[in-house]
């Protein structure tokens, strides 16, 4: 016996399954799709820590501006300078070849403060430290340290103190303190 439709024709589909009104997926089509999310996860994961780490840069001082000092009786910098404050680098070139560098910061509770860019641990590494908010952090090893503990705290991964004075709206930098600071630059320009 024979059943029509309301098209008239007389016909069953046997080879559907009743309720099944899609086909099967593959799944190579599976693997595909997730192949694709997980390279776009990995894309985006890379940029992330590029972008990311953009202070963090292995040249060193990527993204920082490094003034080169002439040498004098004494080095000062406007006070005026730091009051953003934001830390500026300087460098010094000694006779002898080497390349010293620090910084200067107006630390968040107001205090002018200077070191060296480099640290009695990771010295050799030649990267120094980059700004990041409230904090000095290590481009080598990556430790944070609270600006208003540069020139407090000495030792270990501690921005190294630079001694510095403040008179008449300058900061004032003797250049026998810069050199004390040679120990941390030890290859002539100051690379580690």
């Amino acid at each position: 016996m024979f059943k029509m439709n309301c098209c008239g024709g007389d016909h069953q589909d046997k080879t559907r399954k009743p309720g099944d009104g899609k086909e099967k997926k593959s799944p190579f089509r599976w693997i595909i799709l997730t192949t694709c999310i997980a390279l776009f996860a990995a894309v985006v994961f890379l940029f992330q820590i590029k972008t990311g780490s953009k202070d963090n840069n292995d040249s060193g001082q990527a993204g920082i501006s490094i003034t080169p000092v002439a040498w004098a009786s004494e080095i000062t910098h406007p006070v005026s300078s730091f009051s953003d404050g934001k830390a500026r680098y300087f460098q010094h070139k000694t006779n002898d070849g080497y390349t010293i560098r620090y910084f200067i910061i107006k630390s968040s509770d107001g205090v002018i403060r200077a070191a060296f860019d480099a640290c009695d641990v990771c010295f050799q590494s030649g990267r120094g430290y980059y700004q990041k908010d409230d904090f000095m952090v290590c481009r080598n090893c990556g430790r944070r340290f609270l600006s208003t503990k540069v020139n407090e705290v000495t030792g270990g991964c501690n921005p190294a103190p630079l001694v510095r004075k403040i008179e008449n709206n300058n900061v004032v930098i003797q250049p026998e303190d810069i050199l004390r600071g040679k120990q941390f630059f030890p290859v002539k320009g100051g690379r580690g």
